[in-house]
């Protein structure tokens, strides 16, 4: 029973392992031009289908509430879609000269030039009960900025397949990006009392309509003899990933605690999950659309098919300690200001657990 419930609540992360291996037995079915056609079906109707659905899940007309902390969202916005690139792009240098597989590197930079998820930041946000409407706000705003940001920033660090020229890319993340995303936001608008009532499944037909296109990816390289990857790589690429999400979570804390930072611990648990977690749901379709017809493209989307379910386990594993962190932090604001004095300020606030809504 207690294995039916992790299945269940897991059933993405096995998705992925089956998806891949259905691909290692049958490449033919997945490949452009076979059976189920990804270069219409995966290209187009897939990649719409997720930022439609995005656009209707997207609760814009909440985020209000968080647009005053302006100092929060430029602080989250700049760390995950300028410094993460950034300092991946210098750490690459250095990773460059050892024997790790190189389309695998490139797949790391790809990692960092993604944006935050929908999803994730807020649930685990929300579970240790920091600031959750900073993090809807920005997991919302920053998916907005990543359609534009990300597909500039992978073609600055890592160019576009050669076969697909400039003007194709931004015109095909127009109309399956986009315009999907903007008609999604369009059509919540006269049926967000519905959508409120029934509470659609967005999550899980996003998750089921990418793991058509991860099987899709991978049958592409099964059907090319020339790809290899070794082992090594793909553990060291696992340690890599690990290591820089720490190390990210770590320097977030340490700039968002200091004295005169001006951020509360509730804000600070926002900032350390929004500005460390990237999104797979948008990356994924996006590496499809801007390296279309890249023999390598499965092995660029190995690290963030990793980076995916790592941000989620070491979150989820570090949630206790920084809620007992945030906990005692707030006691001790009390106890040094007192409780009439929090209540004139952010962080009394925050720490009479005063939370905004979902």
């Amino acid at each position: 029973m207690r294995l039916l419930e992790r299945m269940r609540k897991d059933w993405f992360m096995i998705g992925i392992v089956l998806a891949i291996a259905g691909a290692k037995l049958e490449p033919s079915i997945g490949v452009n031009g076979g059976p189920l056609k990804p270069e219409i079906t995966v290209s187009y109707i897939a990649v719409a289908t997720i930022f439609f659905n995005s656009g209707l899940s997207l609760k814009t007309e909440e985020l209000t509430s968080a647009l005053v902390h302006l100092k929060l969202h430029l602080f989250i916005q700049i760390f995950t879609l300028a410094f993460f690139p950034a300092t991946i792009w210098l750490f690459l240098q250095l990773l460059s000269i050892t024997p790790i597989n190189e389309w695998l590197l490139k797949g790391l930079q790809t990692v960092g030039c993604m944006p935050p998820p929908v999803s994730s930041a807020v649930i685990l946000t929300k579970a240790v009960g920091g600031n959750e409407a900073a993090a809807i706000f920005n997991s919302a705003f920053g998916s907005f900025l990543g359609i534009v940001i990300t597909p500039l920033l992978l073609l600055l660090f890592l160019g576009s397949s050669s076969s697909v020229p400039f003007t194709s890319i931004f015109s095909q993340l127009f109309m399956t990006v986009v315009v999907p995303l903007i008609i999604g936001q369009i059509v919540r608008r006269y049926i967000k009392d519905w959508l409120e009532r029934k509470k659609p499944p967005f999550g899980a037909i996003s998750s089921s309509v990418l793991l058509m296109i991860i099987y899709t990816t991978f049958c592409d390289t099964f059907s090319n003899p020339n790809i290899d990857l070794d082992k090594f790589s793909l553990v060291l690429i696992l340690v890599i990933i690990f290591s820089i999400q720490l190390s990210f979570m770590l320097l977030t804390f340490i700039f968002s605690t200091r004295n005169n930072s001006g951020f509360t611990p509730a804000d600070t648990v926002a900032i350390i999950f929004c500005s460390t977690h990237k999104s797979l749901t948008l990356g994924i379709p996006m590496l499809k659309i801007v390296f279309a017809g890249h023999e390598h493209l499965s092995l660029i989307s190995v690290p963030l098919l990793i980076y995916h379910p790592a941000q989620i386990l070491l979150g989820s594993v570090l949630v206790p300690t920084i809620k007992s962190w945030m906990v005692s932090r707030q006691k001790k604001l009390l106890q040094t200001r007192g409780p009439l004095a929090n209540l004139n300020n952010p962080e009394g606030l925050e720490s009479l657990s005063i939370k905004f809504g979902h």
